[in-house]
């Protein structure tokens, strides 16, 4: 049964103290009993409050242990907090806004914990798209000066699919790309379409072939009709849109391009969530994935990116328009 609160009141009750917090885990992360993360044993016994001990292999873990929360020294009162924030809040929460709601001393902090839980909003075996689905693809990024077509010099292509739901939109997927080549495209659409899935593309050879791996495909040229393209494909344009003006609005277009694919997957959280009624069971999923997901300190999140912006002049570090 989906236990989770449903109001912010609610919330309070539940999560003021940190023993309620930690007994929360533990039902989620074991909901049909005690199971040991090495030998697969049923039995332990408590140790040091929040230790336990396998009588099997006497193998010590804890709720937190493999998750994001793992070697956390804030409470988990806090961290509870931050994610009903995340989740309620329609357009998610930029890094300083959290700072300041939560009264956190360092903006670290709050960055730090905001990317750890993008990076749980993706589950690895989530299904794929079906139906009729429209794929294109959008530049997202400031103007630039000498380039034209298809070039860009510091803005990024993003793929997007958007599966019908009558005339609505259903659920999305995005995926940032180095090119809009057939290898990226085609990569792209096997990872997030089922075959046999009617797939709605403009002209671009980028899509040809997929007759091939299993996909029918209806094709609207656009030739000179571009001013046409959002009546023409509106699904992946209003999508589109919405991500822009999200990046714009709660990041102020603050967003590292090397980052770009983890704001990309908490749109598509949100976005796939949409019609929940209850902002408590977006909390409660973000909670499932988190204890799911491996545990990422600060300098492994920003280590493989801190050359490259060492050598990057501010103009070309942000995606703002």
């Amino acid at each position: 049964m989906e236990d989770y609160p449903r109001t912010i009141q609610e919330f309070e009750r539940r999560f003021s103290r940190e023993e309620n917090c930690r007994a929360y885990l533990v039902s989620l992360r074991w909901p049909d009993g005690f199971r040991c993360p090495q030998c697969k044993g049923t039995r332990a016994v408590v140790v040091r409050h929040t230790l336990y001990q396998c009588c099997g292999c006497r193998h010590q873990t804890s709720a937190t242990a493999g998750t994001i929360f793992q070697d956390t020294r804030k409470p988990l009162v806090m961290w509870f907090r931050t994610m009903w924030y995340v989740t309620s809040q329609k357009n998610g929460a930029s890094a300083l806004g959290l700072q300041r709601v939560l009264g956190l001393a360092s903006y670290e902090t709050a960055w730090t914990w905001l990317h750890k839980l993008r990076r749980a909003m993706v589950r690895p075996d989530r299904d794929r798209l079906s139906g009729w689905v429209e794929v294109d693809e959008t530049l997202v990024g400031g103007e630039e000066e000498g380039v034209s077509g298809r070039q860009t010099a510091r803005r990024v292509w993003v793929v997007i699919a958007a599966q019908a739901d009558g005339p609505g939109i259903g659920r999305i997927r995005m995926r940032v790309v180095e090119d809009c080549s057939a290898d990226n495209l085609h990569t792209f659409l096997e990872d997030c379409i089922e075959p046999g899935s009617v797939i709605h593309t403009d002209g671009w050879q980028g899509y040809a072939g997929l007759e091939k791996k299993g996909y029918q495909r209806e094709i609207t040229k656009l030739g000179n009709r571009r001013k046409e393209a959002a009546k023409l494909m509106p699904r992946v344009h209003r999508i589109a849109s919405l991500v822009k003006r999200w990046l714009l609005g709660t990041h102020q277009g603050a967003v590292a391009y090397y980052y770009l694919p983890y704001y990309l997957d908490e749109f598509t959280f949100r976005f796939n969530r949409r019609k929940s009624r209850s902002r408590g069971k977006l909390f409660y999923r973000l909670m499932q994935q988190a204890l799911n997901t491996s545990p990422r300190s600060y300098e492994s999140m920003v280590k493989p990116f801190r050359e490259r912006l060492l050598n990057e002049t501010p103009q070309d570090v942000g995606l703002a328009e």
